[in-house]
């Protein structure tokens, strides 16, 4: 079975909507006398799980990519999905190493390309407003002691480590979909949102997912990349790596398929902040604007794009980028990658302020909508059924 983008985008986009678990129970209800198992499987995520779970990974500060509070945040995150009763829980492992920089003094912390974030990219015209965007390097610019002294140590190249996990399919084992989001980040703050939010909610889809009484046709992998910021160095080491043995029995004879063939890719990459345009003294509303949704975009150009496009397509810097010509991808945003958080709609990227005391409920009640969202969708794709137990 292989899955266009346009029938990830249609079971995704049915689904953005603002409370999910009854509209959804609504439709179940409606449907059969027998409990929707999707709306079920949606019911079981809950905001104050979601909000713990970034709090958790907030404990190892902005989890830079090349320091030893990322190496425990990965090992962190890999305890967590163990204790879910997610299966298979490993690592894939790489080496990094920096490229020299590409101007005077530039390069992105941690060792990376620097990246222009001074004006909207990745396709699409802005008008409006615009603020001023970039990466923070100063640590100065973080108030918090603490936090300023757990974010201190540098990078440094070599090994890298990236955790993933995978709810076998009952049926088609050697087919699956992967969701992702990454674990790493930059800014001297907590990486909270970028893309603390999006760990989490993977996080949260591998625990409802492993359930012991959640049976699915096809396999699901949880990857948690790391590396991101410094020009998606885990996603796409897990492509160099992974791509070649799709699909491929292993032992021959065993049934078990190590890295099932890819069906679709479902990155999700700062959840929290939809506060609206800047203002024309470039500050943001304090609170969340009333149509806040979840923006699902795709790249125009990769070879899975549906024509016409029914939603954005903008998709940019971010772990779908390596999948987007071999697979259908999709990444989940809180705005639209190029034209609204290039243009300064999130003041918080890549800045001090990026920690957890920043959002408010309604905040995180966006990222969670999104996790309903990708849940509902992904079940419905891969056969999600629920076992009597």
């Amino acid at each position: 079975m292989r899955t266009s983008l346009a029938m990830l985008l249609a079971a995704l986009g049915a689904l953005v909507i603002a409370s999910p678990p009854a509209a959804l129970a609504q439709a179940g209800a409606a449907a059969a006398p027998e409990p929707d198992p999707i709306a079920t499987l949606v019911a079981r995520l809950d905001l104050e799980r979601y909000k713990a779970t970034i709090k958790g990974l907030t404990q190892f500060g902005d989890r830079r990519q090349g320091t030893d509070r990322n190496r425990a945040a990965v090992n962190w995150i890999a305890t967590q999905l163990t204790s879910f009763g997610c299966s298979n829980v490993e690592r894939l492992k790489y080496d990094y190493q920096p490229p020299p920089p590409r101007t005077p003094g530039g390069g992105a912390p941690g060792g990376g390309p620097a990246r222009d974030t001074s004006r909207a990219s990745g396709g699409g015209r802005y008008r409006g407003i615009r603020a001023r965007t970039g990466v923070n390097n100063d640590s100065l610019r973080q108030p918090d002691s603490r936090l300023r002294a757990l974010d201190a140590q540098p990078s440094t190249p070599g090994e890298r480590e990236e955790v993933y996990c995978t709810k076998i399919g009952a049926a088609h084992p050697e087919e699956m979909y992967i969701v992702g989001g990454h674990m790493d980040g930059i800014g001297w703050g907590e990486a909270a949102n970028d893309d603390g939010s999006g760990t989490a909610l993977v996080m949260e889809l591998a625990r409802v997912f492993s359930g012991p009484d959640v049976r699915t046709e096809r396999s699901i992998r949880f990857v948690l990349w790391n590396n991101e910021e410094t020009g998606l160095n885990g996603s796409r080491a897990y492509v160099a790596q992974r791509q070649g043995l799709q699909g491929k029995e292993d032992p021959p004879g065993s049934g078990k398929y190590p890295e099932p063939t890819w069906l679709g890719m479902i990155q999700h990459d700062m959840m929290l902040f939809d506060h609206g345009m800047p203002r024309s003294d470039g500050t943001l509303a304090p609170e969340q604007r009333r149509e806040a949704d979840v923006n699902i975009e795709f790249q125009s150009s990769s070879k899975y794009a549906p024509q016409p496009a029914s939603v954005g397509s903008h998709m940019t810097n971010t772990d779908s980028a390596p999948f987007q010509d071999i697979v259908p991808a999709i990444s989940l945003r809180e705005n639209e990658r190029g034209s609204q958080i290039g243009a300064g709609w999130d003041p918080n990227w890549h800045q001090p302020t990026d920690v957890y005391t920043t959002y408010h409920d309604k905040d995180f009640r966006l990222g969670l909508n999104a996790a309903q969202t990708t849940l509902a969708a992904v079940a419905g794709l891969v056969g999600a059924t629920l076992t009597k137990n």
